[in-house]
């Protein structure tokens, strides 16, 4: 595990972009933090990173939004408004992602149920508005990130 201080929100953004180059389809990111914190920011750098033209918005309300534009597919999921572990299953993004990169917003919730081999990023606002941003690779993506991350 490793962490990066943003204190500003294009820092915050710029960490998504160069995290982009990283991936690779079939990837699984899960992003953990309160209302705020920058999860979507993030995946708006990671997606320009990407290649992805859409704007990014949060699909908070619609729990999916995917972006097919880019170098790879990204599918970016909010589960904060699911129930059940059953609802996720029945989304079934494991599978409609595995050509491209699934990122998941509130993604603890549901962590015990992904494959072993997936990276959480965990945000946290600090009292001077800074964000930690803490990054835990489970499996493969143990020897997959490098400290160019680093600001």
């Amino acid at each position: 595990m490793f962490e990066v201080c943003c204190r500003l929100p294009a820092d915050t953004a710029n960490l998504g972009v160069r995290l982009a180059p990283m991936l690779e389809a079939g990837d699984i990111v899960l992003l953990v933090g309160e209302l705020g914190s920058g999860k979507t920011l993030f995946v708006a750098g990671l997606a320009a990173g990407l290649g992805v033209e859409e704007m990014v918005t949060s699909p908070s309300f619609v729990l999916v939004r995917q972006y097919r534009t880019g170098f790879l597919p990204l599918t970016h999921a909010d589960i904060y408004r699911l129930r059940t572990r059953n609802e996720f299953e029945d989304l079934d993004l494991v599978a409609a992602a595995e050509d491209g990169v699934l990122v998941i917003e509130w993604g603890d919730a549901i962590e015990a149920e992904l494959p072993g081999d997936h990276l959480r990023i965990d945000f946290e606002v600090d009292a001077d508005e800074a964000r930690t941003i803490s990054f835990i690779p489970s499996g493969r993506w143990a020897s997959r990130l490098p400290g160019g991350l680093l600001l």
